[in-house]
């Protein structure tokens, strides 16, 4: 099943793809007689199996409407998670750049706040710099979970959807990077075991804050849909595409990663209690196409205006115009 989030009637409105088209799932429940829906995805996962099944009868014996799709207005798949994880270099093709391999994911948060629906526009101001697209795979968590094993870890999560984790190195290495030297009695192994040193002088150790440069306004777009995790075989195994105004930039695989959908859940388990509802995005998609031979990476969205889209099988396509705010 696929489910999104659109505002209808000035509300947000939980609706679900059918063979006719988009339709409100409360409409659905109501035509097949299952009484009140759930009003938002968190409640449609907080009911757990049993709403599920719920749903599932109402697209197998309701019936309504479709909605002119030319006219919603999309919001994120998932509105209102409690945090938004991501990983870094989680791409084999990048991380093979990296001085030391730390063995496990790399996690950094992206604020809720940064969400944005399908169509809507990915506003860059003139102060960010180069800003770049990471086209991603993400999961919603169904349950809430601590400390989870590996073979847990798919049991864990709800559904699937795509993520673009809009990214500004003009912010995160300008306003979000400070590096200081340490005096030789304030250095500890750790402050520089993970990169190389220029000799025993070499006491510069870097802070980078990934704030402003991952999480800033409409630097989250996502969806339009997210589909159940029983329709995904294999979230391992999915082509990804990118394209600016038709043009592909990137495709490439999430058997690409470093740490699989598996390995990332269960680590983040470790640290951070799960909620249900939300956000874990697991890693961009790296390799180019054509003119873009660096992929996400060569489309500077500072420079280049146009209309992103993002595919992965079986999930959809995700689509946002860039819009230059100082143009505008």
């Amino acid at each position: 099943m696929k489910f999104g989030t659109i505002n209808h009637e000035n509300k947000p409105t939980l609706v679900t793809l059918t063979g006719a088209g988009v339709v409100p799932l409360a409409e659905l429940y109501a035509s097949a007689d299952l009484g009140e829906a759930p009003a938002s995805l968190n409640a449609l996962i907080e009911g757990g199996e049993e709403e599920l099944e719920r749903a599932r009868t109402a697209l197998a014996k309701g019936s309504a409407a479709a909605l002119d799709e030319a006219s919603i207005d999309w919001l994120p798949a998932q509105p209102r998670p409690t945090k938004v994880l991501g990983v870094a270099f989680n791409n084999m093709g990048i991380r093979k750049a990296a001085h030391r391999d730390p063995g496990v994911p790399n996690f950094f948060l992206k604020a809720p706040s940064c969400l944005t629906g399908h169509n809507k526009p990915v506003i860059i101001e003139e102060h960010y710099g180069e800003t770049i697209p990471e086209l991603e795979l993400a999961a919603v968590i169904g349950r809430r979970a601590r400390k989870i094993s590996v073979e847990e870890a798919r049991s864990a999560i709800f559904g699937y959807t795509i993520v673009n984790d809009v990214t500004s190195h003009g912010l995160k290495f300008g306003l979000d990077s400070i590096a200081t030297t340490r005096e030789p009695d304030l250095i500890r192994p750790h402050h520089l075991g993970w990169r190389n040193r220029h000799g025993d002088d070499d006491r510069d150790v870097y802070f980078v804050y990934h704030t402003r440069s991952k999480a800033s306004d409409t630097f989250g777009p996502m969806g339009p849909w997210l589909t159940t995790a029983d329709e995904v075989a294999d979230p391992n195994n999915l082509t990804v595409k990118g394209w600016l105004d038709g043009e592909p930039f990137a495709v490439d695989s999430t058997a690409s990663y470093r740490f699989k959908v598996e390995e990332v859940v269960a680590e983040a388990s470790a640290y951070f209690t799960l909620e249900p509802g939300d956000v874990i995005c697991f890693g961009t998609s790296a390799k180019g196409v054509g003119k873009f031979p660096n992929g996400h990476r060569s489309v500077n969205m500072h420079k280049l205006t146009g209309v992103m889209d993002v595919e992965i099988d079986g999930l959809g396509r995700l689509s946002n115009p860039i819009v230059h705010d100082w143009v505008r």
